[in-house]
């Protein structure tokens, strides 16, 4: 062998022939027969998969309720307080679900807290009853009578619209005529209208010709109604009556917050007259009766009123100011005016003492 040859030779043992075929070594065997046993991305001999993060779900569902909570106490403090028995005594707690019966027992108490011009209606339960019309629950219509429901709905609809005419329309409670509530009264019957004629004309009326057995009035100039609200609870039931006539009975009870006229301060004293009236009216067949197209017949009305006055029957409430602090007498009797689990009476009930006047128990 030549000296070129030997060089060459020793060259190639040290840095191989190109091309030459390799032993591959045990790492790289261990390595190929992984792969062959578990195919997939093969972990890195100095690779570093970081452990998962721990989910915080929990953690972050407590946080959000107590910000949403945060935020609630915020915008509603009021309502809050009312729900942990705050000082509000009731004012913004959830409203009252509708009357579809004749409740069992009175409404609970309410915490004794005066009413105030910027909430009327505190400690007492008509703080949770609805407002005007919507207080006055009424049925589905079915056919009764010589009326399909199509008709028993209109006249249900027309009592309610008498009642709202009567005992919620501002100007009736200025004072002033009832002219909506009367157009729904049969002209033709003639005991009603002449208590119409009495009762409105006369400036001393009686207990039967007193104006206050249907509608609600406040004289101006001596009180004032607190705000534009009057809460309402009760309801109509309807059966068939005398010649197939529909009967409708409404039962409901009017909170109204007053004030007295020339008292405009912050302090002014505020005293709910409330009112519960029972008033039957008698939708007639017009081939049995003489009646008009839309108008209806009264077979009956009553009336419960406390804080409305306790003198002689003037056609109007008289709310007792300044009477707050009296105490009544031991014997006098005692009325629950939001107690709508019994039968209306026919006589008053007041904070005020004296006549055949009851007090009050709450107001």
């Amino acid at each position: 062998m030549s000296e070129e040859e030997w060089e060459r030779f020793l060259r190639e043992s040290v840095a191989g022939v190109p091309g030459a075929p390799v032993e591959p070594s045990a790492r790289a065997r261990e390595v190929e027969r992984r792969l062959e046993e578990s195919p997939g991305q093969p972990e890195g001999w100095r690779t570093y998969a970081p452990a998962r993060p721990r989910r915080r779900t929990g953690r972050y569902v407590t946080g959000l309720v107590v910000v949403v909570a945060l935020l609630v106490v915020t915008l509603f403090p009021q309502q809050v307080i009312g729900w942990f028995g705050g000082d509000d005594g009731g004012q913004d707690g959830a409203p009252q679900a509708a009357e579809s019966e004749r409740p069992r027992e009175a409404p609970g108490a309410e915490r004794d807290l005066p009413a105030t011009l910027a909430e009327p209606f505190r400690g007492s339960p008509a703080a949770r009853w609805a407002d005007g019309a919507a207080g006055i629950t009424v049925p589905p219509a079915e056919a009764t009578g010589w009326m399909d429901a199509a008709q028993v709905g209109r006249a249900l609809r027309r009592s309610r619209d008498f009642l709202v005419a009567a005992g919620l329309d501002s100007r009736v409670l200025r004072g002033e005529r009832p002219t909506k509530a009367i157009a729904l009264l049969n002209p033709h019957q003639k005991d009603v209208q002449e208590y119409l004629r009495t009762a409105l004309s006369s400036k001393a009326p009686s207990g039967r010709t007193d104006p206050l057995l249907l509608f609600s009035r406040f004289r101006p100039e001596q009180s004032r109604p607190v705000g534009d609200v009057v809460r309402t609870r009760g309801r109509l039931t309807y059966r068939e009556g005398r010649k197939g006539a529909v009967e409708v009975t409404a039962d409901v009870t009017f909170v109204y917050p007053v004030t007295p006229a020339g008292d405009g301060g912050r302090d002014a004293e505020v005293i709910r007259t409330i009112v519960r009236r029972q008033v039957v009216m008698s939708w007639d067949d017009p081939a049995r009766i003489i009646t008009e197209p839309g108008t209806m017949s009264l077979v009956s009305y009553a009336l419960d009123m406390t804080n409305g006055g306790c003198s002689a029957p003037t056609g109007y409430f008289a709310p007792p100011f300044g009477t707050a602090g009296e105490q009544p007498a031991d014997r006098a009797r005692r009325v629950d005016p939001y107690d709508r689990s019994k039968p209306i009476g026919t006589g008053d009930g007041t904070t005020a003492t004296g006549g055949n006047c009851a007090t009050a128990v709450r107001s």
